[in-house]
């Protein structure tokens, strides 16, 4: 009896794994939908449920708060999936970090750029938006801040390490303005407010960030995009 009763077991957990993943999954596009369609303070936890087409106890139990629902969806959305993998192992930015070429790098930067902000930059918005209400949120929104600018440093410090670097520029400043150029208020305001197609943008900052940091570079040559490099 106790064999049979563990072979049901092991047999039945991968697809209640499957389930609550995408009921996990179901709760964050409905979460996605509601904060981006009306903003993080009118999204009720009871309208993601409804949305989601699950109990109101089934969303408390995934995610907790609501606050910690908005962070849980941001995380996905940055990353692209639920791995928990951090950034720094995940493959495009080890590619990021290991181009040989300072041009090609900051290009391969600004495509990326363009990738993360299609998924997330309107949920950017919301948690810029909530941030200055929501002492939770404002955490997220200055934790987002400061791991943009963590993962842009290595590049300045490689691009210094390989003399690519404009001559009296150093890495904090370099550093500063990789930050300032790929901060999601400029993508809202080129894309979101000006009308910019992400493509666009790419091109753009691929430009500004190759003439504003690379030794010899107007920031007009070479390859203008890596899909027409």
């Amino acid at each position: 009896m106790s064999d049979r009763v563990k072979t049901t077991r092991s047999y039945d957990s991968p697809r209640r794994r499957e389930q609550a993943a995408a009921t996990r999954r179901s709760i964050l596009d409905a979460a996605q939908r509601l904060f981006e369609g009306q903003g993080y303070a009118a999204t009720t936890m009871e309208a993601i449920a409804d949305d989601a087409g699950v109990a109101l106890k089934t969303v408390y139990v995934a995610f907790e708060t609501k606050s910690g629902l908005l962070r849980a969806l941001w995380h996905l959305l940055l990353r692209g999936d639920e791995d928990d993998a951090p950034m720094g192992q995940r493959a495009w930015y080890r590619e990021l970090l290991e181009e040989p070429d300072p041009e090609r790098q900051l290009r391969l930067m600004a495509r990326t750029s363009r990738l993360v902000k299609l998924r997330a930059a309107a949920l950017m918005e919301v948690i810029r938006s909530a941030a200055p209400a929501d002492p939770d949120i404002g955490a997220l929104w200055s934790r987002i801040q400061s791991d943009f600018y963590d993962i842009q440093r290595p590049i300045a410090e490689m691009l210094h390490e390989k003399n690519a670097l404009r001559p009296g520029l150093d890495v904090d400043r370099a550093a500063d303005i990789l930050w300032t150029l790929n901060h999601p208020n400029v993508w809202q305001l080129l894309v979101g407010g000006r009308g910019w197609t992400p493509e666009q943008y790419e091109r753009w900052f691929g430009d500004a960030v190759c003439a504003q940091l690379l030794k010899g570079s107007n920031g007009e040559g070479g390859i203008r995009t890596l899909e027409s490099g």
